[in-house]
């Protein structure tokens, strides 16, 4: 596929509404998630749970079921079009949102809240397989930046939001703003968003070219080399996630002021999304993805020392700062990482999409929640997960691509060397 594949109907759309529709669409995921993390505690209390590492598990189980359903999704889409299986997805969003508002007790909460990550899992996978379809390369790299800018007002805004509710209702009242969000979702796309997938791009339903696609996508070094490295990183993020509320409200008693350190680290990844989005086509996205690997790793060591020297525990100032710095880089990561792990799988998107974004949530989401639940009161157990995951992640890069860490080559010199 060329750099910009204007034959594309997507690639008609006004550019501005075609970011915006991709970040919302990503940002059902994240309203699912950094909404409810303020009601986490009084979730557990209604519901009649007493641990509070327990209280993780509404998380967890929406990001379990999440990046599982993404390997059905990619499929179907290859078979039958982005658009139907997209409004599909978010109809079982919806249904998810609505029963977990509803539920009644915290089992109940758990089912629907994985039969959500079930129907997000669509939006996921169709989101970036469009953005696939009608981009290629840097292009693809610089338009999911620029997505990602606009989908991380989400997390900024979306705790503070949580609390504001929690002030007037129950955390109930915030999974019925997910339900309205979910649905102006699926209006705007059923009427706005076109089918993207060429006709002579549709694969047969059947168990042969299923398993093929599947062959195609995991035999890629390139592919399942930057997928696992990826989901190592989320892992990183969704155990600042999963530990949060603990270490914000509980620890240093940051109180309802816990909204605002979130959303910080939030609008740093913003910003530095949109660096990235200006910077990639210069540099490349090795170079800059690279690089911040190694600085988060960086960071990371330097958080685990201070907090291995003082018994786990860190000055507010330390562990904001290091937070900061080391999330600011984790979105030089993220989007790059993707479209690196897209790039040579154009002819099976939807396919590649969704066993390419599994791998990152599942990966993500088991070491996130075992890191999260070993939170013991300090925050040792967070930044030695994270000078792990980074270092394991360097490490898979590194064989993935070892002649070309930090490299600025083009794209199209990527896809000369056949992977292996």
């Amino acid at each position: 596929m060329s750099e910009i594949s204007g034959a594309s109907p997507a690639a008609r759309l006004p550019h501005g509404e075609f970011v915006a529709m991709i970040a919302f669409l990503m940002a059902l995921n994240a309203m699912a998630i950094d909404v409810l993390l303020p009601a986490l505690q009084q979730m557990g209390e209604s519901l009649g749970v007493a641990d509070e590492n327990t209280r993780q598990f509404p998380l967890t189980a929406y990001i379990a079921f999440f990046g599982l359903s993404q390997l059905v999704y990619g499929t179907l889409s290859d078979r039958f079009g982005r658009r139907p299986v997209l409004l599909f997805g978010l109809a079982v969003y919806v249904v998810g949102s609505i029963g977990a508002a509803l539920a009644g007790n915290f089992t109940m909460l758990l089912a629907m809240r994985a039969i959500q990550g079930v129907g997000a899992g669509a939006t996921r996978v169709i989101a970036i397989s469009v953005v696939r379809d009608t981009f290629g390369g840097r292009r693809m790299a610089s338009i999911m930046s620029l997505a990602m800018m606009v989908f991380m007002v989400i997390p900024i805004v979306a705790p503070t939001i949580g609390q504001g509710i929690m002030f007037v209702t129950s955390w109930r009242g915030i999974l019925v703003l997910i339900t309205a969000f979910a649905l102006g979702m699926t209006v705007w796309c059923f009427l706005r968003l076109p089918e993207t997938l060429h006709p002579e791009d549709r694969r047969e339903l059947r168990v042969g070219p299923v398993l093929e696609a599947f062959r195609i996508v995991v035999s890629n070094r390139v592919a399942s080399g930057y997928a696992i490295g990826t989901g190592l990183m989320f892992g990183s993020l969704f155990a600042f996630i999963n530990s949060a509320q603990q270490i914000y409200q509980d620890l240093y008693g940051l109180g309802n002021y816990f909204p605002l350190a979130f959303a910080a680290a939030a609008a740093l990844i913003a910003v530095a999304s949109f660096a990235n989005s200006r910077l990639v086509e210069r540099f490349g996205m090795r170079l800059l993805s690279h690089s911040a690997l190694v600085g988060f790793a960086a960071i990371s060591a330097l958080l685990c020392a201070i907090a291995t020297i003082d018994h786990g525990h860190v000055p507010f100032w330390i562990f904001f700062v290091c937070t900061l710095v080391g999330f600011g880089l984790f979105a030089f990561m993220g989007t790059n990482f993707n479209a690196l792990a897209m790039d040579p799988l154009g002819h099976v998107a939807g396919t590649a999409s969704s066993v390419v974004s599994s791998l990152q949530t599942v990966v993500g989401g088991v070491v996130g929640a075992i890191i999260g639940q070993a939170y013991d009161g300090t925050v040792l157990p967070l930044s030695l997960g994270y000078l792990i995951l980074s270092v394991f992640s360097f490490g898979i890069i590194a064989l993935t691509e070892p002649h070309r860490l930090f490299g600025r080559l083009d794209t199209r010199a990527a896809r000369s060397t056949p992977p292996h």
